[in-house]
């Protein structure tokens, strides 16, 4: 076995100071809003490892003054990509589905405009699609359009393609799969689901950092931010509310994340149940 070069070994060895760390959590949250808490510095420092290495620099000064600069700003949205964590699954936090189906669904008349805000790989917006697609009369015919954003250009590329592994599917059920996907084996043999034109036609996938300013004019009848401003500070989360109510008919609902609430925050919602909150 060759022995690894001394750029190779450089690279290995070197480490986070706390400096570093700082100035790499200042970054992402003056950017993203995302507040990363100390003690994170190990899975900082292995993701942007990765990045280091693609790139060539042996130490995080030389990576970190190079992403601060012009040419750097490309390397600087991989970098943000690496730091954001991106988890979800079909039919998460399945009582605010029910919730739609049966409180909101019945209610909207004419257009339908749905914002999945922090759709990660796309298994919430197609959820949706599928409860609409389901749930919705004519839903086929009618002017009916989920948004679905995220700041990650690598899992909105996963969203776009609309391919899961048999296996994630496992919570979506049999009819919908017969219905709006497609099982076929991957170039590996494994079994893959992708989503059908019906479902395609539904959802429009964008880039959008939730810090920026939006394209957007709205109104929504349902915007879902879940599991996202939990990594917010209550400052960012205060203007996001804000935002969202201005972006909500009457009438209109925000759902959160069950681990999340807008208690400590003031806005003008009220509180339907858990994680859901009506204009």
């Amino acid at each position: 076995m060759a022995a690894p070069t001394a750029g190779a070994a450089l690279l290995t060895e070197c480490e986070l100071t706390p400096a570093q760390f700082t100035r790499i959590i200042d970054m992402l949250h003056a950017h993203a809003g995302i507040r990363m808490r100390e003690g994170k510095e190990g899975l900082v420092r292995a993701r942007l490892t990765k990045r280091l290495r693609a790139l060539g620099h042996t130490d995080f000064d030389s990576y970190l003054s190079f992403v601060e600069q012009e040419p750097g700003q490309r390397e600087f949205a991989e970098m943000i990509d690496a730091l954001t964590t991106n988890k979800t699954s079909f039919l998460r936090e399945a009582t605010h589905f029910d919730y739609l189906r049966d409180a909101v669904f019945p209610s909207l008349t004419g257009a339908v405009r749905i914002w999945s805000a922090g759709c990660s790989s796309g298994e919430e917006p197609y959820t949706l699609a599928m409860l609409a697609m389901a749930h919705l009369p004519d839903a086929a015919r009618r002017d009916v359009k989920i948004l679905a954003t995220d700041i990650s250009h690598r899992v909105l590329a996963t969203a776009k393609a609309g391919r899961y592994p048999a296996e994630q599917m496992a919570d979506v059920p049999e009819a919908w799969l017969q219905q709006y996907w497609t099982r076929r084996p991957d170039a590996g043999g494994r079994v893959v689901c992708e989503a059908g034109p019906a479902l395609k036609r539904l959802v429009h996938f964008a880039k959008l950092n939730l810090m920026a300013s939006w394209p957007m004019r709205g109104p929504f009848d349902a915007i879902l931010c879940r599991n996202v401003m939990i990594y917010f500070d209550k400052a960012t989360q205060q203007r996001l509310v804000e935002r969202y109510w201005g972006l909500l008919r009457p009438g209109g609902h925000l759902f959160v994340g069950h681990s999340e609430s807008l208690t400590g925050l003031t806005h003008k919602f009220r509180y339907v149940q858990p994680a859901v909150y009506v204009k």
